[in-house]
């Protein structure tokens, strides 16, 4: 046991972490240099085209260091704020940690969030200067940054390249001489913390465990404590690029289960594996529970692949336990899911991913975020809030509080003024407004999340010319004077386009809305009016324009009432086919909505 090691690689998104986890398995010959591509380890064909980090991936390496052998157990974790939640589950499993800045960007937001998830679990922090081999790296001025953080020597910052392969072999040997070995009974009973599973379709679920005290063997009966089910451990062994099976896996290391198990709920990520013979008396302390930060309503295009829309998001929960959801029915689409979300990021990978993965077409209505509603009977107790529909009676409702995050968001000096007016513009208060370094600015606002979650990310880029970094917490409910806005197309309610929004901005995102609608619902044989409403007061309408026959093309000369008699016959068929006529919203409108000012 005092031969294994078990780190993760952490730090902002785009700061070389998958590319230097490559240059690891390739000076301890893990891979060979066949199977070695650019970011060996992300292996989803959406990581590879976004080039970003999607699920955290374990490997193991062997690593040879003054004639002794080690075991290096290595997590590599994605750096974007919507994947913290990956990045908390790798931490669980370790001891030490790499904190990787880049020797060009500097320190950005995420990487001081996950700095501190990192310390909060007491794990030995290596922190190491990446890219210093770019003609734009500053390796002083970064390094004296890193120290000013963590508080280290000037020494013990590593300066690596992960493209050349720089300073990389002496990075092996600081892993082995600085991060702790783990600490564990062998003797006593099993206990093994599974902090990811993926779901095969031929051998049922595999499930990817630390063991933190005892051992498990092939052919052990083996039982989940969170579910109290017992099963067979078909093939136990370690993640190397392919499985390599084991007859046993000792305390300390880090490996997968395969037992036959077909139910994805009845693998929980952060439960306890145990033996049936000689059973451990209390689960390990796992992690918090997620908080999604999101929430949409995802339903089958088709109502008849419901079920089949079910299973695949138990599967996609398996391999993304970030994911919550729960059945819901919409009047206008039919049965679907109310899912969860740690940000819009995180939506649009699970929305690609049930598409690819699955072969599921889906509808994803306007997101929204979770509201306190308190009525006048029970002022004191809270009644969730997750969808506009369940919005209460104005007439009992006391108040409603919605939740509140504090924003870091750390951008050049030059970008303050814009940064600002952005969040203020979003309902945000300044908290403070601290210098880093001299053109380096962390500013911190307590901001209502409802204003984050549509395109605050993105408008904050464009803005700050890509610069921006931005990280994010709750910190509780406030009241606020909040209105359900429903859009009307030809008189009909469409419930998936309903929101609750602030009372300040209601007129101008209706407008918006209704323009919106304009543009992509295609035209019919009659007018459309696209209207937005606060309960029975309309706010806004914008009116799609009938496609018309020119009728009186044929009418040359002759008297004006054989041309009124044409164009009143037509008049009378158009108001006819209003009433009976039905509007579709295409899926383009439901996504556009939350782009109102692009």
């Amino acid at each position: 046991m005092k031969n294994i090691r078990n780190f993760c690689i952490i730090a902002h998104i785009d700061h070389g972490k998958s590319t230097l986890a490559d240059r690891l398995l390739e000076y301890t010959n893990t891979v060979s240099q066949r199977e070695l591509q650019a970011q060996t380890l992300d292996d989803m064909d959406l990581e590879k085209e976004r080039g970003i980090t999607i699920k955290s991936h374990a490997i193991q390496m062997d690593y040879e260091y003054k004639g002794e052998k080690y075991i290096l157990n290595l997590i590599d974790t994605p750096g974007h704020v919507d994947f913290s939640y990956e990045v908390s589950r790798s931490i669980a499993a370790c001891e030490g940690a790499l904190l990787i800045v880049d020797a060009a960007q500097s320190i950005q937001a995420q990487t001081i969030s996950n700095l501190y998830l990192a310390l909060e679990n007491d794990l030995t922090i290596i922190p190491i200067l990446n890219k210093i081999d770019l003609p734009s790296a500053n390796p002083e001025e970064v390094t004296d940054e890193i120290m000013n953080l963590i508080g280290c020597e000037y020494e013990d910052v590593l300066r690596v390249s992960g493209k050349t392969g720089e300073g990389v072999h002496n990075l092996l040997e600081q892993i082995v001489e600085r991060i702790p070995a783990p600490v564990g009974e062998p003797d006593a009973p099993l206990q093994a913390l599974i902090f990811d599973s993926v779901y095969n379709p031929f051998r049922g679920i595999e499930a990817y465990f630390k063991v933190v005290n005892g051992s498990i063997k092939k052919g052990e009966k083996v039982k989940f404590m969170a579910t109290g089910k017992t099963y067979e451990a078909d093939e136990v062994g370690t993640l190397k690029l392919k499985q390599a099976p084991k007859k046993e896996i000792l305390t300390g290391d880090v490996g997968y289960i395969i037992s036959g198990i077909k139910d994805a709920r009845e693998v929980k990520v952060g439960d306890t594996i145990t033996t049936t013979e000689n059973p451990a008396e209390a689960p390990i302390e796992g992690f918090e529970e997620v908080k999604p930060m999101v929430f949409a309503g995802i339903y089958p295009i088709d109502s008849e692949d419901f079920e089949e829309l079910r299973f695949s998001l138990e599967k996609l929960r398996l391999n993304d336990a970030s994911l919550v959801f729960e059945p819901e029915s919409s009047a206008a689409l039919g049965f679907g899911f109310r899912c969860g979300f740690l940000g819009m990021l995180h939506m649009e990978i699970v929305q690609e991913r049930l598409d690819r993965e699955f072969n599921m077409n889906v509808i994803t209505t306007v997101p929204n975020v979770s509201y306190h509603g308190y009525t006048k009977k029970e002022p004191e107790v809270p009644i969730l809030i997750n969808n506009p529909s369940e919005m209460m009676d104005p007439m009992t409702m006391d108040r409603v509080e919605e939740p509140y995050i504090k924003a870091s968001i750390i951008t050049k000096s030059d970008f303050v003024g814009p940064v600002m007016t952005l969040c203020i513009e979003k309902r945000g208060e300044i908290v403070n407004q601290s210098y880093l370094t001299s053109d380096r600015v962390e500013l911190i606002f307590n901001m209502p999340l409802a204003e984050v979650v549509f395109d605050f990310y993105d408008r904050l880029k464009s803005i700050s010319k890509g610069y921006a970094s931005f990280d994010y917490h709750p910190i509780g409910f406030r009241a606020s004077k909040l209105v359900k806005m429903d859009i009307l197309i030809n008189g009909d309610m469409v419930d998936a386009l309903s929101s609750l929004i602030h009372d300040s901005n209601a007129y101008s995102i209706g407008k918006k809305m209704c323009e919106k609608l304009r543009e992509l619902i295609p035209r019919q044989q009659f007018d459309i009016a696209v209207q937005a409403a606060l309960g029975a007061k309309i706010i806004a309408r914008e009116t799609i324009k009938a496609l018309r026959k020119d009728v009186t093309a044929k009418c040359y000369g002759g008297d004006i009432s054989r041309k009124r008699k044409l164009l009143e016959k037509q008049k009378e068929g158009k108001k006819k086919m209003k009433q009976i006529g039905r509007v579709e919203v295409p899926q383009s409108a439901f996504m556009a909505v939350l782009k109102l000012n692009d």
